[in-house]
């Protein structure tokens, strides 16, 4: 354990360790262990160690000896009142940590995306040593406001989750807003659900079923992707999606018709209670191909440039026109909004029949375009 009495010329002409770390420690510095340690790839690092902890000031020369001091003095002081400074942590440990807290209380999918969000940050070192301007300089890279909203609230949800541990006792999140975005409105024409839906009969794998049942049922594309034989009743022709895989963590239950059980049916997929669209030689993953499959099914159907959520509003949007009940359709969709907190308490009937018959509704509404068509 070398010591020595660190000056600024000092400090620029310490020995790098042929291999891992060395501390430094100052002479000078009086009250406790004050140093430098030095890696083999020459980074220099201010450390406080105290009671057998180390503490991570800074590090030189974005750090003066200087101000590293006068903040080891401050910490010692806080030591002395009985204060509490977060615990050195590092970036990616912190992440690794959150992560698998996330998977324990949240679905697979949601757990990887946060993963994959904190991940491409990249912050380097302790999680208490990110500033606000760093966060906001590592942002501003984000050129597309989509992908800047999702790293942004990503790592709001990470930063909070840190304070409550006491990894970080300033938020470096705070006051900062999401891009704002246009409204998508997006409604598809009929011409382009027929247009679609001969292109999907034509698209080889699970993803041309999946794009028939996302147009027949308005749900996301990802509760269709995760369905399980277990959820689908045959005799009832009912769906019933569990909390774990619905967006606002509800059971959700709705019925379908003839056309949308006989592609759930296809093939013999609801005789197992295993996944209807497994991911491509993975049983247990649910199917993930989406880029590429889209691409091939908009070159057949050759229309203006849509997204797979499109169906899900012009589900919703053609049900008004049918004349269905604005609450029967929100519900049908799932959402949070259908049910005020008072009708959540008190009633608790499913409207099963008001849903099956919105559904028959919309899928005669879909069989009459593509045999109007094929006559044509």
């Amino acid at each position: 354990m070398p010591k020595t009495a660190l000056t600024d010329t000092g400090l620029r002409s310490l020995p790098l360790p042929q291999s891992g770390q060395t501390d430094f420690w100052d002479t000078s510095f009086k009250g406790g262990l004050f140093g430098c340690r030095v890696s083999q790839g020459g980074t220099k690092t201010f450390q406080l160690k105290h009671r057998n902890r180390r503490f991570t000031i800074g590090q030189y020369p974005t750090l003066s000896l200087s101000a590293a001091r006068t903040e080891a003095r401050r910490l010692l002081a806080e030591f002395t009142l009985g204060k509490v400074r977060p615990q050195s942590l590092p970036y990616s440990q912190a992440v690794q940590l959150f992560v698998e807290e996330k998977e324990k209380n949240r679905r697979k999918s949601t757990a990887d995306a946060y993963k994959g969000l904190l991940n491409r940050l990249s912050f380097i070192g302790p999680v208490a040593d990110i500033t606000h301007e760093e966060v906001r300089r590592k942002l501003g890279r984000i050129k597309t406001p989509g992908a800047y909203n999702h790293h942004l609230v990503a790592l709001k949800v990470f930063c909070n989750w840190c304070c409550k541990r006491r990894y970080l006792t300033d938020n470096p999140t705070l006051g900062l807003s999401k891009h704002t975005r246009p409204r998508k409105k997006r409604v598809l024409t009929n011409n382009e659900l027929v247009a679609l839906w001969r292109a999907a009969e034509q698209t080889e794998g699970h993803f041309g079923t999946i794009v028939k049942l996302l147009m027949l049922t308005g749900q996301r594309r990802g509760e269709i992707a995760a369905l399980k034989g277990s959820y689908y009743s045959h005799n009832q022709q009912i769906i019933c999606l569990p909390s774990e895989l619905t967006k606002n963590h509800r059971e959700h239950a709705f019925p379908v018709c003839r056309t949308a059980s006989s592609l759930l049916s296809g093939g013999g997929r609801t005789n197992a209670p295993g996944l209807l669209f497994p991911a491509r030689g993975q049983e247990t993953r649910p199917f993930n191909g989406w880029s590429k499959s889209k691409k091939a099914l908009d070159k057949l159907a050759n229309i203006p440039p849509w997204t797979l959520h499109d169906l899900r509003r012009t589900f919703r949007t053609n049900l008004g026109r049918l004349k269905v009940r604005p609450d029967i359709a929100e519900r049908l969709v799932n959402h949070i909004s259908a049910r005020t907190e008072m009708e959540e308490t008190y009633d608790l009937h499913l409207y099963l029949e008001e849903m099956r018959d919105a559904m028959e509704r919309w899928e005669r509404h879909i069989s009459s375009l593509l045999e109007e068509k094929l006559a044509a």
